[in-house]
């Protein structure tokens, strides 16, 4: 039987404010164990809460980019749980009334198409804390530090086809909201993190099968290779003629592999109710009238501008927009060089290559926008060759200095006197006589081994267009 797969995503971001969502508390990652839990996060009787204007704030933002519903009255909810890193006994959320409700994304997949993945809705919700196991021998230590930090979570209908669907609206949904700056994206301190429900039914069915959810995946690898093995274990147990159980699973990245969690809760397993201490959010129409006036040009409208504006393709503005800072980045270099596709090699290049290689962030590059523009203009007047200007560029990344004091110091200035070169490429010709010989009979490849040479002659400094031009000449 052919199968059809069906994925839904819901992801938890945790939103960048300094304080929590109900609480003063601080949010910052990596303090030590229960220093930023405050008594309304711990649930103490008599500690009312208060909800951190700043979360609506982002929230709206949020909802306006993806063009969604904006509930002007929502209302916060009990959602009753029993975990020992939760200490109230119930977790404060949204049901009914959620403050962003049905939108859409626009995914371009890896073979070009684009496909639309909607929106349900996205809604606030505190964070629990967290159960740790590693130097607890035989017992279990509790971090309240999470307890009560803002996430956001966005649920989207169940319109992926695929693992690489999946992760390609995840990778989207991940760049939208630190564009947004609403959250800083960060998976591996779990700012982003997904839970994955998938099910199959057989090709042409529209009844949906029954589902299973997986859990906090919060590396996009894991998350296609928790997919990927979910729809193999569901399509063998559909095809051993036994049915899928709906129930929440945990991906084993050791062993690739998922495994039974708990039986999946029905949502009234969490009997929500209306929080009695919250009053229902009533947002006026000019609160996100004054929202969207912060929305930043959004990535869509960005590539689409660096199409048209500086004529770069498609593929270089989707992979220079998918992140601000980078775009921001590459518009700062165009304006000192004027070049927008010889900035666009170089930053998709050299400097994305120096970046990835020492695991650094745009911001903390060493060749700022303005040391990068400047080496392209040196470029420009042939001061340097494309060649010439590798050594150029790590020198300048090694904190060396900007490039106009690289080349005067390590004499790199290009070699454009023709007269020299003439005299180089005789000595390479003189040299190399059987070649010649055998260029003149036919073998009109070795014409690169003679620009080689002729380059290596000049260690590298001969401008590489007289060279070509002069050898063309004295090969006939």
């Amino acid at each position: 039987m052919e199968w059809e797969v069906v994925i839904g995503l819901e992801t938890h971001a945790q939103l960048s404010t300094k304080s929590k969502i109900f609480s003063g508390a601080a949010t910052a990652y990596g303090a030590a164990p229960n220093s930023q839990a405050c008594l309304v996060d711990l649930g103490f009787p008599g500690q009312l809460p208060v909800l951190n204007k700043e979360t609506v704030r982002m929230a709206i933002k949020f909802g306006l980019a993806i063009d969604a519903e904006i509930g002007k009255r929502s209302v916060f909810a009990r959602t009753n749980y029993f975990y020992p890193d939760l200490p109230k006994g119930y977790q404060i959320s949204q049901f009914e009334l959620p403050i962003v409700g049905k939108g859409e994304i626009d995914v371009v997949l890896d073979d070009g198409t684009t496909t639309t993945v909607g929106i349900t809705r996205a809604h606030l919700e505190e964070d629990a804390g967290k159960s740790m196991h590693e130097g607890f021998a035989a017992h279990s230590g509790i971090d309240l530090n999470r307890a009560g930090t803002p996430l956001l979570e966005i649920v989207t209908e169940p319109d992926m086809r695929s693992a690489k669907e999946a992760i390609a609206y995840a990778k989207k949904l991940r760049g939208l909201l630190i564009y947004l700056e609403i959250c800083d994206g960060n998976m591996q301190e779990g700012s982003f993190r997904c839970d994955a429900n998938v099910s199959l039914r057989p090709k042409g069915q529209q009844e949906f099968g029954t589902r299973a959810e997986i859990k906090n995946l919060n590396s996009f690898r894991f998350m296609e290779k928790a997919i990927n093995y979910e729809i193999e274990r569901q399509m063998d147990v559909l095809e051993n003629g036994d049915k899928v159980v709906q129930e929440t699973r945990l991906y084993d990245s050791d062993k690739n592999e998922t495994r039974s969690m708990r039986s999946k809760e029905e949502a009234n397993d969490y009997r929500y109710f209306p929080d009695p201490d919250l009053l229902p959010v009533e947002i006026e129409d000019s609160f996100i009238e004054g929202v969207r006036k912060t929305l930043p040009e959004l990535p869509d409208v960005k590539r689409a501008r660096f199409v048209s504006d500086y004529g770069l393709s498609d593929y270089d503005a989707t992979i220079i927009t998918d992140s601000r800072p980078l775009a921001d980045y590459f518009e700062a270099v165009v304006k000192v060089c004027q070049q927008a596709k010889l900035s666009a090699n170089w930053v998709m290049g050299e400097l994305s290559a120096s970046l990835n290689k020492e695991a650094k962030d745009i911001s903390d590059s060493p060749v700022n926008a303005e040391m990068l523009g400047g080496m392209l203009n040196r470029i420009q007047d042939n001061t340097i060759s494309g060649k010439i200007a590798k050594t150029v560029f790590e020198a300048m990344w090694a904190s060396e200095g900007n490039a106009d004091a690289i080349i005067k110091a390590k004499g790199l200035k290009q070699v454009t006197d023709t007269g020299a070169i003439e005299k180089i490429i005789d000595e390479v010709l003189a040299s190399n006589a059987g070649q010649v010989a055998a260029y003149k009979g036919g073998k009109e490849q070795l014409f690169g081994f003679f620009v080689g040479q002729a380059m290596k002659a000049s260690k590298g400094k001969a401008n590489p267009a007289i060279v070509n031009e002069l050898l063309k000449k004295k090969l006939g």
